[in-house]
């Protein structure tokens, strides 16, 4: 069984930096791909970032590339999720994820098998 818990979200102005933290519980953290997922009000999860057990490949969604950078911990079982440049468009609610089945990353959210409950951002104009 593995326990995400996330943190560091909050409100920011656009422009501004947040960075995201995903504590997972688990001896084997380490062994498999971790992913970021957030859903806007209306709108289906989507995918954010993943990033393998490892840390060397690393997945971005288009509108975050740039901005965003994955990364992991795996002595402190902790992945980051370091946003700039924030926009009101990156505004949601961001889960953190884990593929205990998989290495490699990967953008479906069917692949993952535990979520965290996640931590709102909130990017004001």
């Amino acid at each position: 069984q593995v326990q995400l818990v996330e943190s560091g979200g909050g409100l920011v102005r656009a422009g501004g930096s947040l960075r995201l933290s995903c504590a997972a519980s688990g001896r084997t953290f380490s062994s498999y791909a971790m992913g970021w997922f957030r859903q806007a009000p209306g709108k289906e999860r989507e995918f954010v970032a993943a990033l393998d057990w490892s840390g060397g490949i690393t997945l971005l969604t288009d509108s975050v590339k740039g901005r965003f950078t994955i990364s992991r911990d795996n002595a402190k079982n902790t992945v980051y999720l370091e946003m700039n440049s924030l926009k009101p468009e990156d505004t949601a609610v961001y889960y953190c994820s884990a593929a205990h089945k998989r290495v490699l990353p990967t953008r479906n959210p069917g692949e993952y098998d535990y979520w965290g409950q996640g931590t709102q951002v909130t990017v004001s104009s």
